[in-house]
Order: C-alpha cells, then sequence, then structure tokens
C-alpha cells in the first residue's frame, strides 16, 4: 500500500470494501448527502452541467452511469412497452378513494423498479426507463375546456391534495428505507390550467391573492409539506410576468424559503426555451441568460438543452459555479437516495412477472369500477335485466385506445364495452352498430333504426377521445382548438343520433366516455340514464359492463362540476376563480361536484361535535349493500366573497343494507384554515362557521350544523 493510500485510508477519505479501496462516494455507509457533497467537488464544471439535463450522460472516469430523468407514470408506467394501464387520473379522482389509489402507485412503482431492473441489465438508459417519475398532475382542473385537465385530480384543493399525496406516497415508499422506491414530482407550479394553445406565452397576471393562497397554492403545499415529494416541476407559463421557471417569488421565497422544499425542481421541457425564443415569453436574450436566470431562481433540471450555455454564462459572470453546485448537489442526492448510483438495491428483488400481472389487473378493475359515477337513473332502469336484446351504439363503444387516456402505457389487452357485453349477453342478445364517429355522423342512419326496433335498451357509447383532448395537440374539428375545447357540448353528430334514438322509443343508456366534463344539458332530456365512465383503463368494458348489470353497485362522485352549457362558465383565459366550480359558481349546474348515484339509498342522522371531532350517522335505508362517500364541506358565515362551501374531508365507507356506521372527522386547527384579508394569508381564523355534511356539494342533499371556533392561544 503506498504512503498516500495509507494517508487517505487514515484520513477517512477512503475506505476499503472487499479489498478495494473506496473513495466517500462510493460508500453506501454514508448518507446521500455526505456521497453528493464528496463527488461534486470531483466533477469538472462541463460535467456539472452536463448532469442538469434530463438526459445526463455518462462519466466514465468517475464510475457515473447514464440517466434520464424523463419517466411518466400519470396511471401507470407510461411509454415503456408493457404495463397495466389503470383508470385515468380524473376517473380515479371520481373515485374519492385515496386509500385505493395508494394501492394503485405501490403497483406502479412495483412495475416500475422491475423495469428499471431489466432496463440496468440489458446496459439500457433511455427515457422512459428511470425511477424520476414526473407525476402527479395536481393542477386545479378550474375549466372544463382544458385538454390537460384529465391528468388531474378534479377542480377541488382538498380532494387534489389528498389524492396527490396518496400517488406521491405510494411512488417513493415508505419513509426511512435506506432507498427510495421512486421519485415523484408535483407539477405544473403554479397557476396552469390551459390554454393549450398559447402556453408558451401566456402570463398567468392579475391572480388575485385568495384565488393564488386559497385554490392554486394548497395542493402544492400539502404535497411538499406533509408527502415530502422529491420533485417539483415548474410551468411553461408565466406567472406575474416571469416564467414559472423563473420565478423567484414562487420557486425561492414560496417553495423553498416559506414551504421548506429541499428536493428538486425540473423544468417542464422546453420551458427554458421559452424564456428567449422568438414569440414566446421572450424575457431574455439568449441561453446562456436565460438558464443563468432559471439556475439562480432555483430550477436544477432542464427538461431540454438550453443548460448547455451554462459554461457561457459562467465565463460572462452571469452565474456563479457556487450557484451551479447547489443544484448538481440536489441532483446527486437524489440519484443516491434511489441507489441507482450502486450496484443493487433491495427493491431490485421484484421479479418483471409483477407487470401486467394478474393481481395487477384486479386493482385496476377495481379502480375502474370504483371511478363509474351514475349521474341519472330515471325509473330505475338500471341495473339492466340480464334477458334484454341490447343495442350497443356510438364511437366508444369498441374503442380500446380510447380508454388508455394519455400518458398511458400499453397492456396486454384491452376489454373495451362491446367485448364485456359481447362476454356477457346470450347470442343473438347484442346488436352492435358503431353509429358513427365523435364528431362525424352517418350518412344514413335509416338501416341503424331499423335494426334498434328488435332491441330492449339502447345503450349508447359516446364522449369524446383522448385524439381531441389533450396536451397541444394539432386537432382540426368543430368544437376542438390546440388540445383544448372551445366549448363544453357533446359533439352534434352524437347530440343529433341520440335524439333520433330517442324518437323510436327505446329506453337509452348514455355511457359517458370523456377526460372533462360535457355539458348534458339535451342528453339528460332524451337519455333515461347516464353513466360517466372517464378514460378507463384496460378493465374499463368489464367495470362499465359490472355497473349496467348491477354485478357492481357504482358509488363514484364528480370530481368536477358538470355545467348546463357552455354559457355557464366564464373566459377561459380569466384564471379568477370568480364564477368557477362548485366552490364559487353562482347558478345551479346540470350535475354538482361530489354527485354520483347508487343502486340503494343512505340517510344522514343529525351531526355532533364532541372534542373536537364530528360524528356522523349514515344508514344504508336501501335492500343491497354499497358504498357511500360521505363529504364534509366548510363556509365561513361573514364572508360573502369567499367560497359558497370548500371540501375539507371525505370518506369512502360500504354499507350492508339495512345497517348503519357513524364516522368520525377531526376538526382541527387545519380545517379552519381560512383566508385572512389582513395578513393575506391562509391560517386558522377565529369565527363562525357553518359545516355541511351529506352525498354531494348540492345544497339540497347537505345537512348542516353551526360552529364557533377560536384557534389555540401560543
Amino acid at each position: 500500500m503506498t504512503k498516500k493510500l495509507m494517508l487517505l485510508l487514515l484520513s477517512g477519505w477512503l475506505s476499503v470494501v472487499n479489498g478495494q479501496a473506496q473513495l466517500p462516494y462510493q460508500d453506501p455507509s454514508l448518507t446521500p448527502d455526505q456521497r453528493a457533497e464528496d463527488l461534486l467537488e470531483r466533477l469538472t464544471l462541463e460535467e456539472k452541467v452536463s448532469l442538469m439535463q434530463n438526459n445526463s450522460p455518462a462519466i466514465p472516469r468517475l464510475g457515473i452511469k447514464p440517466y434520464n430523468w424523463w419517466s411518466e407514470a400519470l396511471h401507470g408506467v407510461a411509454r415503456a412497452g408493457q404495463a397495466t394501464v389503470f383508470p385515468q387520473a380524473i376517473g380515479m379522482g371520481a373515485s374519492f378513494n385515496d386509500s385505493l389509489l395508494y394501492y394503485v402507485f405501490c403497483a406502479v412503482s412495483d412495475e416500475a423498479r422491475a423495469k428499471h431492473r431489466t432496463a440496468r441489465l440489458r446496459n439500457s438508459f433511455r427515457q422512459n426507463e428511470g425511477l424520476t417519475f414526473w407525476t402527479p398532475n395536481v393542477n386545479i382542473f378550474r375549466d372544463p375546456r382544458w385538454g390537460r385537465g384529465q391528468e388531474t385530480y378534479g377542480e377541488d384543493p382538498c380532494l387534489t391534495a389528498r389524492m396527490g399525496t396518496a400517488v406521491v406516497r405510494g411512488l417513493q415508499g415508505p419513509e426511512g428505507t435506506r432507498y427510495d422506491k421512486a421519485h415523484a414530482c408535483a407539477k405544473h407550479y403554479a397557476v396552469h390550467s390551459g390554454p393549450e394553445w398559447n402556453r408558451h406565452s401566456f402570463n398567468a397576471e392579475d391572480i388575485a391573492p385568495r384565488d393564488l393562497w386559497e385554490t392554486y397554492l394548497p395542493a402544492f403545499k400539502t404535497l411538499v409539506q406533509k408527502a415530502r415529494v422529491k420533485e417539483v416541476m415548474c410551468a411553461y407559463n408565466r406567472f406575474e410576468d416571469d416564467p414559472c421557471c423563473g420565478s423567484n417569488r414562487l420557486l425561492n421565497h414560496i417553495l423553498r424559503q416559506e414551504w421548506g422544499f429541499q428536493g428538486i425542481v425540473v423544468s417542464d421541457c422546453g420551458a427554458i426555451d421559452d424564456f428567449y425564443h422568438k414569440g414566446h415569453h421572450q424575457t431574455h436574450k439568449d441561453r446562456a441568460d436565460a438558464s443563468a436566470h432559471a439556475v439562480r431562481t432555483g430550477t436544477d433540471l432542464e427538461c431540454g438543452s438550453s443548460y448547455r450555455g451554462l459554461t457561457e454564462a459562467v465565463d460572462k459572470g452571469l452565474i456563479e459555479t457556487a450557484e451551479i453546485d447547489r443544484s448538481v448537489k440536489r441532483l446527486l442526492k437524489a440519484r443516491f437516495e434511489l441507489g441507482e448510483m450502486d450496484g443493487s438495491t433491495p427493491w431490485d428483488s421484484i421479479p418483471e412477472t409483477v407487470i401486467s400481472s394478474p393481481a395487477h389487473r384486479r386493482l385496476a378493475l377495481q379502480m375502474a369500477c370504483e371511478s363509474m359515477v351514475l349521474l341519472q337513473n330515471r325509473n330505475r332502469l338500471l341495473p339492466l335485466d340480464k334477458d334484454m336484446t341490447v343495442a350497443l351504439i356510438g364511437p366508444n363503444a369498441n374503442d380500446s385506445v380510447m380508454q388508455w387516456a394519455n400518458y398511458n402505457g400499453f397492456p396486454a389487452h384491452t376489454v373495451t364495452l362491446y367485448e364485456a357485453l359481447e362476454r356477457r349477453l346470450a347470442p343473438g342478445k347484442l346488436i352492435y352498430i358503431p353509429g358513427c364517429g365523435h364528431v362525424t355522423a352517418s350518412e344514413d342512419i335509416r338501416p341503424m333504426l331499423s335494426q334498434i326496433e328488435q332491441a330492449d335498451v339502447v345503450v349508447f357509447a359516446g364522449g369524446i377521445s383522448p385524439t381531441l383532448e389533450g396536451e397541444e395537440m394539432v386537432v382540426d374539428a368543430p368544437g376542438f382548438h390546440g388540445g383544448d375545447r372551445t366549448d363544453i357540448e357533446l359533439p352534434a353528430a352524437q347530440r343529433q343520433l341520440i335524439a333520433e334514438i330517442r324518437r323510436t322509443g327505446k329506453p337509452v343508456v348514455f355511457v359517458c366516455f370523456s377526460g372533462s366534463a360535457i355539458a348534458l344539458e339535451p342528453e339528460a332530456e332524451a337519455c333515461d340514464a347516464i353513466l360517466q365512465a372517464w378514460y378507463p383503463g384496460q378493465e374499463g368494458g368489464t367495470a362499465v359492463a359490472d355497473v349496467l348489470y348491477g354485478d357492481y353497485n357504482p358509488a363514484g362522485r364528480l370530481p368536477v362540476t358538470f355545467y348546463r352549457n357552455t354559457g355557464q362558465i366564464p373566459d377561459y383565459q380569466d384564471y379568477s376563480m370568480k364564477g368557477r366550480t362548485y366552490r364559487y359558481l353562482d347558478s345551479r349546474p346540470l350535475f354538482a361536484f361530489g354527485h354520483g348515484l347508487s343502486y340503494t339509498t343512505f340517510a344522514y342522522g343529525k351531526a355532533s361535535v364532541k372534542d373536537g371531532r364530528l360524528s356522523v350517522r349514515v344508514t344504508n335505508t336501501g335492500e343491497r349493500g354499497g358504498d357511500e362517500v360521505v363529504q364534509v364541506y366548510l363556509r365561513r358565515d361573514d364572508d360573502p366573497d369567499g367560497p359558497h362551501r370548500t371540501l375539507r374531508d371525505f370518506r369512502r365507507v360500504y354499507i350492508p343494507a339495512g345497517e348503519s356506521r357513524t364516522l368520525e372527522f377531526v376538526l382541527d386547527d387545519e380545517f379552519f384554515s381560512w383566508w385572512n384579508k389582513d395578513t393575506q394569508t391562509m391560517r386558522p381564523s377565529k369565527g363562525k362557521y357553518t359545516i355541511e355534511y351529506g352525498g354531494s356539494s348540492d345544497s339540497r342533499n347537505l345537512r348542516k350544523i353551526s360552529y364557533k371556533y377560536s384557534p389555540p392561544r401560543i
């Protein structure tokens, strides 16, 4: 052993493992922070900059492998071959079951680990094979025209925060383990809910402080402080004139200083380009200027290539090396936390057979069933009699790809509604007629109408498709633009066909597949029953059929307001919450947030409050067991400018027929966190409140109890 090597060992700068000398960053017994600090000092500026881009190259001299930070798992591992495809996020939001969502994302992270291990064994480091997943999307679905609203958990901050927390915990694994299972990312921070067509230049300006803190930021705060999310993605748009990925207020003052976030901030893809590209934000002159500003304000990792200009920025004095070091250390620490720098982790024991396994397919079916929202059931048409002859019509009856939604994986098999009914019904009992496209009408509907005469009931599988609504798309169809919608009505071709079917006198069940709320005022008159199915994933057809025939008692609830028509919502580009969502809508919607019917009935007893807990007794007064989603809302009596009511807690509970359950909800300081106009903050606020509880946000379905709250003295 050389004298130099001996000195390094004695000083602690070198250790010996299995007879081989090991540098500190190679020592798994040290903390990720210690290992990152040591490795950082060994990197050149050029190497540091290369590690700050999503497609990070190898640095062979230090044993650093290539790593691509960009992976997706919105509702299953996406874009990486075969995987279990769960319902789209908006559908899982409709389940109002964050406990089930946690298990869904435990399954997703199992598949992610198995896929990552397989990729590593074949020495592959491509996009979507890593362990850093850019999900969940916890933006507020403030307007149903936003094409990416399907990726969210709805319009309510409480529901969004609860569901987002479940996703983060399921992906990242239990706290306190030596290696994280995966890393989640809260996106898109902040005040980002469309439009898609101008997102690279859009400025979310004049945002009322109340709207910012009461609506747009709470879910992000919860994921940072309670779920301990490892990454936050800054959005494309500007916020108060600054690009979000260069907003000192958002990234430093709020995220890091006020909330204490210690993790990585990653840019949305190409967002740094928007700082200087012509026709985009154009707040900076070139990539060196833009990159320096983004890093200085806290964006550690770029999805893109503008950060190549950081070496030039250092040369020009636009940024200090120490500011780059701060970001690089965060990136290195994250890779050590995941074990990505090490040879193996305990998570490697997850076998490849877990991918699209029978257990995961059953979980996908359960979540699809729980996401189904029965909007209308006139004269109790549903559940259907199994001996009925069914005419199945519509563009979504046999469209498997529609069920996958966007940001999707590829299932081993997708069960469409047509396939599910064909399996279930006796020969001759199913008549299948495509009928029309999503936005195109059939030339001659007379032959179709004559076929319907043989049916006892018509099931119309309509709605829209992820080929029409989604992220920054090129769509040339009436009612759609750039991935967004220009109106929220059901496309005219389908509306007209449903009207013609209704004239036959046959009872009609409308199964609506969509990622957003559709204005169904004429359909509510024309159809006897309406089932909102969302984009239900690989097992969606089975789930719909199970509900139609009563094998599953529906209990999904709307995570968004279903407005009567396009005229009921304000201008799309206005980010004020006035007149939006159930919290601020001044007129009655067609179907309220939280609405959803069952094949049984529930009655609520008079609530009581004792020792800071609200007790609510719920009785199943029907003839079959079912789930009820108990919702608790709050409003402040002396705040005319505040929300009419706002969700504070919820619980999905199974109650057998004829039985009762008593549920308790904690009335803590957070429950009474309210907008304080004097301090311009959300804080526990003394005052008189009305607590409302029931099965939806519709005031006609809520019971009330008055409560006077005083925060504890400090």
